[in-house]
């Protein structure tokens, strides 16, 4: 009889020794004469008490009504005509032959006099419906800060919300587009993204460089702000000092800039620059995941925020690809092209001067993955040294060509050359030697900007009297403590005072004729305080503060942990930890010193800053410092 009350507690009354189960009926009517008798006020209840039975009675209520004993007023309840009780009980064949009638939630076997359902079985629903109401927006927020994570990291914010409407399509007729030009590059129906291009067709070519997608009109009246002169008015170089940001990892990936587009694949896949992330895509998928990623990273919005922020000048890393691409190449060409012209006429539109910066050279000037591929220098260098070299020749014709024209005259402040020659690696003389061939090619074709050329890795006090038969012409130095093992490890004050002091003289010299190579610039330096960002080293490697990251070279080896002895545990979580919380632990203040005691050293001649002012992982301190 025990274990029968376990199965079935409806089995037995009240009275531990009967074994004789009432029916439902009989429990039914019972229930209702103990229902009756407990709503009888109680002599000397008190008012809250007998507000506490009464909940008492209406959650046995609604046991009895879970477990099928209730007394059913059979004319106060009869809802339904004999029709629609007919309508309820159309089912389909198959179900009907299986014996299944529908009820409420669905179908299910007919009832044959047998309960279907218990109190066991209501409390197991209503107990996964609460763990349903918990998990789920559980889920929602653990996904959200995940993606939130990731996007910290570059994760994937260039891909994410709605696709671009394209109104201004409907300005323009498909059948207007010719049939050599339908789905390539020239055809504006085959665009991502058409916001503020110019949709109508052109075959146009400048230098052999489309103009497809330009506006016929410009100004250059704007300022970028009221300390600064208009874009159609002379900016005084060398007395001015230039404030200006950079823009990485946007047309020239940079896998420390937009991790997102490598942390889904497995390190034994080698997929750690641009070169094999656009083979392992393929044409088809890469042009796809490339332009949605232009289209996205980058928007009119940031020029915005980069003018209001103080800044007058931007330099736009670009790839060779925007131009052209060879044999064996899997960039995907040109794409990226309309969208550095747009990015100009936004700079245009807000008083930004732009320093073109050509990041990435046939054959890779450096091996480093931000030239495009990593890995050996084929430029000047190796078996196709030449052919990349005369390859990087021509497309400064065709660049520079294109950029003569006169509504750049203004807007375009400078040229580089190569960005990051690895000098130290190549011979010197053979690199000034094309340098002084790329100059020549660019005067030749109307350009009179600035040309911007890099130091090399040299020092800038190897420069002293080179490339002096070219005219207006920058040296280029990139200022950075954390990929140099013996000055990531300085401690904080130390490295304002090398900025302070090292850096600061350095300018000077290089500054004057006289004691150096003359007008000279910082295109690059950061406040970064360890070199811990995901992929700062190259995919899937370790780190120098942390000690792990061991190469072939024992001068670039660090097996050791190489941060300041006053930092206690080498370790990366702190500085990989969302920005809140390194504002709250007081890294922000250590950078916003660094950035204090650099950014005065650069402003000599002038600076870029960090790569991108909207990633919130690379730029966070100099969001803090401007």
């Amino acid at each position: 009889p025990e274990k029968r009350r376990r199965q079935d507690p409806t089995s037995y009354t009240s009275s531990e020794r009967s074994s004789n189960p009432l029916s439902l009926d009989s429990l039914a009517k019972l229930d209702a004469y103990n229902e009756k008798h407990s709503r009888q006020p109680q002599e000397g209840e008190g008012l809250l008490a007998r507000k506490e039975r009464d909940r008492g009675l209406e959650r046995r209520q609604l046991e009895r009504v879970a477990s099928g004993r209730v007394v059913k007023d059979k004319s106060k309840h009869r809802r339904h005509t004999e029709h629609e009780r007919g309508k309820r009980r159309v089912i389909s064949g198959p179900l009907a032959e299986e014996g299944y009638v529908r009820k409420r939630g669905g179908y299910m076997a007919e009832d044959n006099g047998k309960k279907r359902f218990g109190r066991r079985f209501w409390l197991l629903l209503v107990s996964v419906v609460l763990l349903l109401v918990i998990l789920i927006p559980v889920g929602v927020y653990v996904s959200k800060k995940n993606s939130g994570n990731q996007d910290s990291s570059g994760g994937a914010p260039s891909n994410d919300g709605p696709d671009p409407v394209n109104e201004n399509l409907k300005s323009v007729n498909e059948n207007d587009i010719p049939a050599p030009a339908k789905n390539t590059h020239l055809d504006p129906f085959t665009w991502y993204d058409t916001t503020d291009f110019n949709v109508t067709y052109t075959d146009e070519t400048v230098g052999g460089l489309s103009v497809m997608g330009l506006n016929s009109a410009w100004d250059d009246g704007t300022q970028a702000n009221e300390y600064v002169p208009a874009l159609n008015k002379k900016w005084a170089y060398g007395t001015m000092p230039i404030r200006g940001v950079n823009i990485g990892g946007w047309l020239s990936i940079e896998p420390f800039i937009t991790p997102s587009l490598f942390k889904s694949y497995k390190p034994n896949q080698g997929i750690v620059d641009e070169y094999t992330l656009t083979r392992e895509l393929g044409p088809q998928k890469a042009a796809k995941t490339l332009e949605k990623h232009y289209a996205r990273f980058v928007q009119e919005d940031d020029f915005k925020q980069i003018q209001a922020a103080g800044f007058d000048h931007v330099r736009i890393a670009y790839g060779y690809w925007a131009v052209t691409t060879y044999n064996g190449d899997p960039y995907v060409p040109k794409i990226s092209w309309r969208y550095l012209l747009r990015a100009i006429e936004y700079c245009r539109k807000y008083g930004l001067r732009v320093n073109l910066d050509l990041h990435a050279l046939p054959g890779s000037q450096n091996g480093w993955n931000h030239s495009g591929r990593q890995g050996a220098i084929g430029w000047l260098n190796g078996t196709d040294g030449d052919t990349n070299a005369q390859r990087s020749l021509d497309i400064h014709t065709q660049l520079s060509t294109f950029f003569a024209q006169p509504r750049y005259k203004n807007v375009i402040a400078m040229y580089g050359l190569a960005n990051e020659p690895k000098m130290i690696a190549l011979p010197t003389s053979v690199v000034l030697d094309w340098e002084t061939k790329a100059a020549a090619i660019v005067r030749k074709s109307g350009m009179q900007q600035y040309l911007v050329v890099g130091d090399g890795f040299l020092g800038l006090s190897k420069w002293k009297g080179q490339l002096s038969d070219v005219q207006n012409v920058m040296l280029d130095v990139h200022q950075y403590t954390i990929f140099n093992k013996n000055q990531i490890n300085f401690p904080h004050q130390k490295k304002i005072q090398y900025a302070c002091q090292g850096w600061t003289e350095q300018m000077k010299q290089s500054n004057s004729v006289a004691t150096g190579f003359g007008p000279t610039i910082c295109g690059e330096w950061s406040q970064a305080d360890t070199d811990c960002a995901v992929f700062l080293n190259n995919v899937n490697t370790g780190s120098r503060w942390e000690g792990t990251l061991p190469t072939s070279d024992p001068t670039t080896s660090v097996t050791t942990p190489h941060c300041p002895p006053d930092s206690g545990t080498c370790s990366c979580e702190k500085a990989n930890a969302d920005p809140d919380n390194k504002l709250r632990d007081g890294l922000g203040v250590v950078l916003l010193d660094l950035g204090h005691g650099i950014g005065p050293s650069m402003e000599l001649e002038g600076r870029f800053g960090s790569r991108h002012p909207a990633q919130k992982d690379v730029a966070e301190g100099l969001q803090l410092y401007r």
